[in-house]
C-alpha cells in the first residue's frame, strides 16, 4: 500500500507560480513511477506529467510543457510539481498518483494509488 498526500494548492493570479508537493508513505517510494493528473469541473481527469522511479525520465502533456516541471526526492519520499506561468485554464484539482511499475505511465489506468487532490485556482 502507498498513501499519498498532496499540498501546495491555492489561489494565484495568471502568470504566477505554485509548487505542489506529494508526500508518500508505505511501500518503497523509490520503486514507483509517479505522476500528476488534474481534473477541472465537468471534464475528465487528464495526465499532466510523469516521472520514472529514479527520476531520470520525465514526460509532460503538451499543454504544460515548458511551464511545469515534475521532480522527486526519493530520500524524502516526496514528489513535486513546479508550476510557472500559470493560466486560468490550469484551474483544476491536482492529484498525484503512484504506479507499481517503474517506467512512466501516461494513462490513469497505469496508476495504482491516488492522493485526495489539491485545488489550484488561477484567476485572470
Amino acid at each position: 500500500q502507498v498513501q499519498l498526500v498532496e499540498s501546495g494548492g491555492g489561489l494565484v493570479q495568471a502568470g504566477g507560480s505554485l509548487r505542489l508537493s506529494c508526500a508518500a508513505s508505505g511501500r518503497t517510494f523509490s520503486s514507483n513511477a509517479m505522476g500528476w493528473f488534474r481534473q477541472a469541473p465537468g471534464k475528465e481527469r487528464e495526465f499532466v506529467a510523469g516521472i520514472s522511479y529514479l527520476g531520470r525520465n520525465t514526460y509532460y502533456a503538451d499543454s504544460v510543457k515548458g511551464r511545469f516541471t515534475i521532480s522527486r526526492d526519493n530520500a524524502k519520499n516526496t514528489l513535486y510539481l513546479q508550476m510557472n506561468s500559470l493560466k486560468p485554464e490550469d484551474t483544476a484539482v491536482y492529484y498525484c498518483a503512484a504506479s507499481v511499475r517503474g517506467n512512466i505511465q501516461t494513462m490513469a489506468g497505469g496508476y495504482d494509488y491516488w492522493g485526495q487532490g489539491t485545488q489550484v485556482t488561477v484567476s485572470s
